[in-house]
Order: structure tokens, then C-alpha cells, then sequence
């Protein structure tokens, strides 16, 4: 073969190559001829400047009259329609031109359909969704909600704006994501929103204890559970103060003669989120503020994603005038504001998911042992189609509890659990948290507060609400009736006395209204004391944000919107506070090295507020996980099954009160190691541990570095969301600021003749990366600034105050 001939095969086989590379979908990646196409591709999602002014018209049918949108600085839409089916088309749309692809892939990831989109490698994932019923629960969502004609109306409309947007795109306007991930937009349903708000559910209200308590009981015994898991931390301070008298008979359960005992399980237990996530919500009556008039603070504290989780916007119509942040992909606003009131939310951690041991006739599964008698199960066909390869069939067996999720050992679940066991979860059960929504946003005092909440059962949470005469807390949900520590343990599936026996009647759920203190708060702690005679749970989150929120606010007079500002950002760490001292006087000082030394001086004189410019806050955080592992890592590990572990603060209060617990002894050892023995090997671990990590004592150990704020993009794609955010709070803060979880939407109202009102969250109003309105909110929310939010009564008159309008008819 001549030269020139091996040249030329070489052109015509690399340029066939080219070709076929341009053309050819490479996993969920896109063809790159149509990626870099200049007139469909990534090119075209090139950031422009405010676009003109735009005149829209649509079908004849879908708008009754005209409706108006004005965008402001901050890219917020403020919606003028003249009826509410009108308003929520407008929502759907507009929310859909900025958030599409976000709204899509949330809903498909709840769905259990990611696989459609990315491959064999969310299988697992999409399986565990499916198993779990989450489309199920969204389906028996969705009929309550069309049961009732207000949030049928709402819900449909709000569908038709999302798709009479994506009617009006073509290949080249698809959000990046589509391209990069190479697929299409598809109809938005009523059935997708449902999908989402049951995905918060399961967000919020997604975990149990059940596993790992039982093997704890199995294996330590419940002396143990006595005397380290039921402990009551001093300093505990719960949502509905002490004083609340609970005047009401309540409801009798019926209890089972005997404990049941499971056996042993050795599977991963199901998703539990971080215990020391958070959130915080207070309001302050008039009686205590400058104005004279409430003032109501929210920061819901969730994982911060690019696009964010939440999209602020105004809606008005004759009916309703209301502001705040929605969920991309829900009609309504749900956290925010109107002309005469405000409300905000924090989640409660009732224990609404059990398990159920469940003992089948035969390896059909078609039967299983309940009250003496072989019931008949349900079998759920599941249909998981898997991009670039066949369709899996997956068959979910459901008792009358719920889903069984795991049948083999060989399903490759994400997320494992024992085998034979079904789930009994509050999200299954048929409910309209929309109709909540929507009442509470045209609320106008606290009675209609009240009737609102009568419709919210899932995920619990703690609604603030105030008006301009009276601030509550209400924690609200739909609550299983139980007998105390029900749901703790696995339960017997055979016996009718575990399953759940009704609900908590609405009027005997914790609320207050108007407490003499002058204030209500949450954040997330226990939601009462020891005399509420109903069992809600006991497992929520530690004490210390809780108790700092509430010794604040009893201190704190003439209150004004500045200051409920400044208590938002507190990163004051009252665990710190609590324990450091103990350890401090423990630590045998005199052979440390030079840095360690610093290091100790740094930790005595620090003031306890986990500021990013400090390193006292880095080092004690280190420490505490190190003596925290070692107190209780060796018999936790030797067990090789899944234990429940002290609380933070639960841990704090044995090392306070008891210096000479059995479990101090490390098990691995024929030493008898004491908690000194921990606090000082601990401290030297810790310190190896930082060095390694960090370097050198000083400046990279600042605690702004450690704290490790990370705001990525909600589908991970790199270089679309924001690392190595500089900040101060963290997990024991009312700040509680920590890795790519924090507080989510900041917000201060301020009541009166005239609503006042100040809000920011983590990231911008566009699902664009290349706007500048995708993330330029960061810095000024990591510094703990708020944007005044311009509520407007009707469509403003001045035209430079906006920034451009549609007009949709």
C-alpha cells in the first residue's frame, strides 16, 4: 500500500469517525453534532440582556381574560390576573419558561424514572422509588386533590400554563440540560405535582428508627435503651412551652399483651437524613416589637441545589394577593405572605413510617398471616424503562399496610432493608395539602389559619403563622394514634394491634396562640413535654437551636426587622458551650507541642460562635466527632448490624453528668479506658486528623473552609453550581449552615397597615446556568443580607421600576 493510499483510507476512516462521534448518542450524553449545532445547540442558551417587552397571545381557550406580568430587579414575577384559574395557568407558565427542566427531572426522579434519562446507572434508585410506592402515594394524592373543585381547578390550570409553554419551544430552546442530557420535554399532568409535594413528603418525613432500634433492643437491651436513648437533656426547651395546659380526654389505644421481637436484621437500613439538620420559625407578638405590630421570621433549612429548590413570585387576582417562594411545579405559594398575614414552616419528626414483619403462606407471596387468617395481597406491576437497553418488570407486592420493599437479595437495591417487611407510611394515605396552600393564601386571620391547617396531613410540619393582632404555632399534620413506642420497634404484621388505630383528632394536636412570653418558635426539637398525653415520637432534633431562639427572644424588646435579621445569622454554638468546658479541664496540657498549644488557647478564650474566620470552631468540631466515635464507635462497629446512636446532645449530657459509664471502656482493649483516657486521645486524633486533612495549624483550618458550603447543581452536572462557599454557622447554629444543606429561603415579614417584607435564598430566579440571575444571590445570602420584596398592590404605574412585563391573552 502506497503512502498516499494509507493517507487517504486514514481521511475517509477518521472523517466516517467524525461523523458517526457527532451523530451518535454516547450514554446519556447528546450527539455532539447536535450539541454544538449553532443553531440548536448549547449556543442558543447564551445569556441575553432584559428581553423586550413581549405581547403573547395563546389558544383562544386557555385565558378567560388578560393577564400581566412584570418582572422586577430580581427577576421575581409579579402576576395580575383577574380570576385564580387564570393566575395558576399563569404560574404554570411562567415558572416553566424559568424552571422546566428542574420541575422535570424532580418529578421523574420521584417517579423512578431517572433511568429514562441516564441509563442503567440509576436502576437501583429508580427501582427503590418504585418500591416504595411513591407514585402510588402521589396517585392517591391526586385524588384528593380532584375530589375538591378549588384544587382540581388549580391543579389543571397550573398543568395546561407549563404546557402551553412547552408547546411554544423548539429543539433549540430547550434548557441546557435537555441538550446535555441529550432527551425532550415531555406534558406536564396533574399526576407530576402530585409527584412532587409527596417527594417532600418523603424529604421530610422519609426516615424511621424502626431497624435500628430493634437491633439495638436485641443487642444492648433496653437498659440500655433506659439509660442512654431515653435521655432527657436538662437544657431541652420544646416547641409548645411547658405551661400549656392540654384540656381534652384523650383517645385509648389498644396495646398487645406481649413485645414482639424480629429477628436480627443485617441490611442497610432505608434513607435517614443528617440528625443534625434543620430549620427555625418564630414570631413575636406586637407586645414586643417596635412597630407595635407582629413580626414573623422563617428559614426552612433544606439542600441547596442549583437551580434552588424554591422560586419566588407574586400572584394577584380579585380573590387573593400573595407573595413568597413556591415549589417549582405546585400551584400557590407556601411559604410567604399577604396583605394581612404571613406564615412559615419547620418540620416535625413524628414517626409516621413503620415496619411490619411480615410472614408469607408460600414463595408466591400471594398470601401473608394477619389475625389468624392467610390475607390476600396486591401486586403492583412496575415498568422501569431503561435508556439505551430493555425494559426492566418489576413486580411490588403491597399488604394492606403497604409495599413490600425488599423480597430477595438480589434486586440491587439502592438503599437496602430487610427482606419480607412492609411499609406503612402516612404518604399513602389520600389527602390535599394544595387545598392548604391555597386557603392559606388568601388567609386573613387566625381562624382562617385553623380552617386551612384542618387540610394539611403530611409531612408534619410546624406552621407559624401571625396577622396583625395575633401570632400561633400550630403542629400540624395527620397523626397516627399509637401507643407509646409504637413504630419504635418492628412491628408484628400479624397482629392487629400494631397497625395504627386511628388519628390524633385536629383539635388535640400541639398549637398555641398568643403565649404569655409574647413569642412562638420552632426548630425542630421536641414539639412538647413529658404531660401531652399522645406518642409522637422520640427521636427530634437536639435542643440547642431551639433553647438559643428562645432565650433570644426573651430577652429582646423593641424588636425590629434588623434584629430578627441578626438572629437568623446567630452562630452562637450553644453544644460548645454546654461541653468544651468539661473537656478543656480534662485535657492534660503540659507536653503539648507549640501548635497544640495555640490550639487550646484558641478554644479557651473563643467566645462559642462559629464564625468562618476562626479556627477554634474547626478544632472543637473535630474533637467532639472524635470523642463522640470513641466513646461509642467500638461497640457500634463490633455489632455489624445497624444501631440506633445516641443524639448529640443526648451524648453531652452523659459526659456532664456520669464520668464513669461502662461505655467509656473501649471493648477493643484490655485497658479499662476512662472518659478522661477519650477526651484527651480523642483531642490528639482530632488534631492528626486536621493536619492531614488541612495542613498545618493555621489560616486553611478557618472554620469557613471546614464548614464545606457547597452549592451544587441539582443533577451534579460539574462547573453548573457554586463550591466552596465561605461561611459562618453550622449544625448547632440557628445558622446551621453545613455542607450543601442549609437554610433555603430566608424571610422576615414584618405586619402592619402596610406589609413589609424581606427574603433571599441561595441561588437566583433562573434554571439557566449562563443568566446572571442563576446564582447572584449566594454572596449576599452567605452574608446574611435580606432583599426587600416589593409587594404590590396592583400593576405598578411607573414603568422604570420594572424591568420588563408579558402580557399573556
Amino acid at each position: 500500500m502506497t503512502k498516499k493510499v494509507a493517507q487517504l483510507l486514514f481521511t475517509v476512516f477518521s472523517t466516517t469517525a467524525l461523523f458517526w462521534l457527532l451523530s451518535t448518542s454516547l450514554g446519556p450524553a447528546p450527539p455532539l453534532g447536535s450539541f454544538l449545532s449553532p443553531s440548536s445547540g448549547f449556543w442558543t442558551n447564551a445569556p441575553v440582556n432584559a428581553p423586550p417587552d413581549k405581547s403573547i397571545s395563546l389558544s383562544s381557550d386557555v385565558l378567560s381574560d388578560t393577564v400581566q406580568v412584570v418582572f422586577d430587579d430580581q427577576q421575581i414575577p409579579h402576576i395580575f390576573a383577574q380570576n385564580d384559574r387564570d393566575l395558576y395557568f399563569a404560574q404554570g407558565y411562567i415558572t416553566a419558561r424559568e424552571r422546566l427542566w428542574q420541575m422535570e427531572f424532580q418529578t421523574h426522579a420521584a417517579a423512578g424514572r431517572l433511568s429514562e434519562i441516564l441509563g442503567n446507572r440509576t436502576v437501583a434508585f429508580d427501582r427503590y422509588q418504585r418500591r416504595i410506592g411513591m407514585t402510588y402515594a402521589a396517585e392517591r394524592a391526586l385524588e384528593g386533590m380532584m375530589e375538591n373543585p378549588e384544587t382540581a381547578q388549580a391543579v389543571k390550570a397550573y398543568a395546561a400554563g407549563v404546557n402551553a409553554w412547552i408547546t411554544s419551544l423548539d429543539q433549540r430552546e430547550y434548557p441546557l440540560e435537555y441538550k446535555i442530557l441529550d432527551y425532550g420535554p415531555e406534558q406536564w399532568t396533574p399526576l407530576k405535582t402530585a409527584l412532587l409535594l409527596k417527594n417532600m413528603t418523603y424529604t421530610l418525613a422519609g426516615s424511621n428508627q424502626d431497624l435500628r432500634m430493634s437491633n439495638t433492643r436485641a443487642l444492648l437491651g433496653d437498659e440500655f435503651i433506659k439509660n442512654v436513648l431515653n435521655v432527657q437533656p436538662a437544657l431541652n426547651d420544646p416547641v409548645i412551652p411547658d405551661s400549656k395546659k392540654w384540656g381534652f380526654t384523650p383517645l385509648q389505644t389498644r396495646q398487645p399483651d406481649s413485645t414482639f421481637t424480629p429477628s436480627i436484621a443485617q441490611d442497610i437500613p432505608p434513607f435517614q437524613p443528617n440528625p443534625n439538620n434543620g430549620s427555625n420559625n418564630w414570631a413575636v407578638s406586637g407586645s414586643k416589637t417596635a412597630s407595635g405590630y407582629p413580626i414573623l421570621a422563617n428559614d426552612p433549612h433544606l439542600g441547596m441545589t442549583l437551580p434552588s429548590i424554591w422560586y419566588a413570585m407574586q400572584l394577584h387576582s380579585p380573590e387573593q394577593n400573595v407573595m413568597g417562594v413556591s415549589l417549582p411545579g405546585a400551584p400557590s405559594i407556601i411559604v410567604g405572605f399577604n396583605e394581612d398575614a404571613a406564615w412559615g414552616t419547620t418540620n416535625v419528626s413524628a414517626d409516621v413510617w413503620d415496619w411490619y414483619e411480615i410472614t408469607f403462606r408460600d414463595s408466591t407471596l400471594s398470601e401473608y398471616r394477619y389475625d389468624g387468617q392467610w390475607k390476600s395481597t396486591l401486586q403492583r406491576v412496575e415498568k422501569i424503562k431503561v435508556k439505551g437497553t430493555k425494559t426492566i418488570i418489576d413486580t411490588v407486592t403491597y399488604t394492606h399496610h403497604g409495599p413490600v420493599v425488599q423480597t430477595s437479595g438480589s434486586e440491587s437495591m439502592r438503599t437496602h432493608i430487610p427482606k419480607f417487611h412492609a411499609m406503612r407510611w402516612i404518604a399513602y394515605e389520600k389527602s390535599n395539602e394544595l387545598q392548604y396552600f391555597l386557603e392559606i393564601n388568601k388567609a386573613n386571620d387566625y381562624k382562617e389559619y385553623r380552617q386551612a391547617l384542618r387540610h394539611f396531613e403530611s409531612p408534619a410540619q410546624n406552621w407559624v403563622f401571625a396577622d396583625r393582632s395575633d401570632i400561633a404555632l400550630t403542629v400540624a399534620g395527620k397523626y397516627p394514634l399509637k401507643w407509646k413506642y409504637q413504630g419504635r420497634y418492628i412491628g408484628d404484621g400479624s397482629n392487629p394491634k400494631y397497625d395504627w388505630q386511628g388519628w390524633i383528632p385536629f383539635d388535640q394536636i400541639p398549637s398555641v396562640k398568643n403565649p404569655d412570653r409574647g413569642f412562638v418558635s420552632s426548630a425542630n426539637q421536641d414539639p412538647t413535654g413529658d404531660a401531652y398525653p399522645y406518642y409522637l415520637d422520640d427521636d427530634f432534633a437536639p435542643y440547642e437551636r431551639g433553647r438559643r431562639i428562645n432565650e433570644r427572644l426573651a430577652s429582646m424588646d423593641d424588636i425590629t426587622v434588623k434584629d430578627m435579621q441578626r438572629l437568623q445569622m446567630d452562630s452562637f454554638n450553644y453544644h460548645a458551650k454546654t461541653v468544651l468546658p468539661k473537656l478543656l479541664e480534662t485535657l492534660l496540657t503540659d507536653t503539648l507541642s507549640p501548635d497544640k498549644q495555640q490550639a487550646i488557647t484558641g478554644l479557651a478564650n473563643w467566645n462559642y460562635y462559629n464564625k468562618g474566620n476562626q479556627i477554634a470552631p474547626s478544632v472543637f468540631d473535630y474533637w467532639w466527632d472524635t470523642l463522640n466515635n470513641e466513646i461509642w464507635g467500638d461497640e457500634y462497629q463490633s455489632a455489624k448490624v445497624p444501631l440506633q446512636r445516641p443524639a448529640r446532645d443526648q451524648t453531652a449530657q452523659l459526659i456532664l453528668s456520669d464520668s464513669t459509664l461502662q461505655w467509656y471502656d473501649d471493648i477493643n482493649t484490655t485497658h479499662k479506658e476512662t472518659l478522661s483516657d477519650l477526651i484527651n486521645r480523642s483531642f490528639h486524633q482530632a488534631f492528626q486528623q486536621l493536619e492531614e486533612s488541612l495542613g498545618s495549624y493555621g489560616d486553611t483550618w478557618k472554620w469557613g473552609y471546614v464548614n464545606n458550603t457547597n452549592i451544587g447543581h441539582l443533577g451534579r452536572m460539574p462547573g453548573m453550581g457554586q463550591p466552596d462557599v465561605f461561611t459562618d454557622g453550622g449544625a448547632e447554629s440557628i445558622n446551621a449552615v453545613r455542607g450543601s444543606h442549609g437554610p433555603s429561603w430566608r424571610m422576615v415579614v414584618e405586619l402592619g397597615p402596610e406589609v413589609k417584607a424581606y427574603g433571599l435564598y441561595p441561588g437566583g430566579q433562573s434554571g439557566n446556568p449562563g443568566s446572571k440571575y442563576y446564582d447572584n444571590m449566594i454572596d449576599d445570602w452567605a452574608e446574611g443580607k435580606l432583599y426587600p420584596l416589593w409587594f404590590m398592590k396592583q400593576p405598578p404605574a411607573e414603568r422604570d421600576s420594572v424591568r420588563y412585563s408579558i402580557v399573556l391573552h
